[in-house]
């Protein structure tokens, strides 16, 4: 599948790869893939991202709800939510247990352990990014897979990446207008 990759495409799934490894996240996860999104410069992808007001402090404001979601083991708000609903407060099992444990325990990074010395497996979250980049690239007559169709498949699912993109008014509908239907979208 690599090989139909667009050199875009590429650096966003190495560069997936380097923010777990910053993380020192033995797996590269979905939210890996929108941090590498995040970072590009002049992609289809990134000019889509613009396009729909994503820049500057609004890319790190995105960078913080993933941080944050990390610290609730990778729960979306929408999870936090149907949880407190049932008297659950992840929030304060969150703090109990970095009370414990140091913060960020809960995130699944390695910051107090030794260094990830081996190669990082993709979850499932992330190879579904890179089926779902395939399948919107082929349903759209695309001959090659770009960052732009790796964006389109993080708000096609729900998720960490999906909920907080819509949140900064990053919809896959958003998206669809602005990379194939005349470039003019509404943020959200």
């Amino acid at each position: 599948m690599f090989e139909r990759f667009t050199k875009d495409a590429r650096e966003v799934v190495q560069g997936a790869v380097e923010q777990a490894e910053r993380a020192r996240s033995s797996s590269v996860d979905a939210e890996h893939v929108l941090l590498a999104l995040l970072d590009r410069e002049g992609s289809r992808a990134s000019f889509a991202l613009a396009s729909l007001g994503l820049s500057g402090e609004r890319k790190q404001s995105v960078r913080d709800a993933v941080a944050a979601a990390r610290r609730r083991a990778g729960l979306s708000q929408a999870e936090t939510d149907a949880l407190a609903g049932l008297g659950i407060d992840v929030s304060e099992i969150v703090a109990r247990v970095e009370e414990v444990h140091g913060i960020g325990a809960m995130s699944g990074d390695r910051k107090d352990k030794g260094w990830w010395s081996g190669r990082r497996t993709f979850s499932r979250d992330a190879k579904g990014i890179l089926e779902r980049s395939l399948r919107t690239a082929v349903a759209r007559g695309d001959r090659h897979i770009g960052d732009e169709h790796l964006l389109l498949a993080l708000t096609a699912g729900p998720g960490v990446p999906a909920e907080t993109l819509a949140a900064h008014g990053v919809t896959h509908e958003s998206l669809l207008r602005v990379l194939y239907g005349g470039g003019e979208a509404k943020a959200g």
